[in-house]
């Protein structure tokens, strides 16, 4: 029964993002062309409920599932491998279309072929974690 909530809360993420278009390649395009406030809008949004969401948490005792208090770290200043993992990351945003979250509910939309994307995407992080302990961290 637990993890129905879970699937409750991924349907109605995946709901949003379908009714945002946030899942459109044409919108993800525009907004790399600074074509389109759109998506910036989307995301700008994303960023204000996220620290509503996090300031909220902070103030109140608020458990995980497993009954365990949540705690929310200080923010580490920018490094050099955020600077390179966000470079990557947005390249791969830019040359696919679309980021990880999405590639589930355009699978659930019937675009097959975002099926390579998600292959990818495994075999990155399959691969991150064969090389992670020799990485610098």
């Amino acid at each position: 029964m637990k993890i129905f909530r879970f699937l409750l809360v991924g349907f109605i993420f995946g709901i949003v993002l379908t009714k945002t278009e946030a899942i459109s390649w044409y919108r993800i395009y525009e907004m790399f062309h600074f074509q389109s406030f759109h998506m910036y809008g989307v995301i700008f949004t994303a960023i204000f409920t996220g620290v509503i969401g996090i300031r909220f948490l902070k103030k109140k005792d608020i458990k995980d599932y497993k009954g365990h208090t949540i705690e929310i770290l200080d923010k580490e200043r920018a490094s050099f491998r955020y600077i390179i993992g966000g470079i990557m990351f947005g390249l791969g945003w830019a040359l696919v279309g679309c980021c990880p979250g999405p590639i589930f509910v355009l699978l659930g939309v019937g675009i097959i072929p975002i099926l390579v994307v998600l292959v990818g995407a495994l075999l990155g992080n399959f691969i991150y974690g064969i090389v992670k302990d020799k990485l610098p961290h």
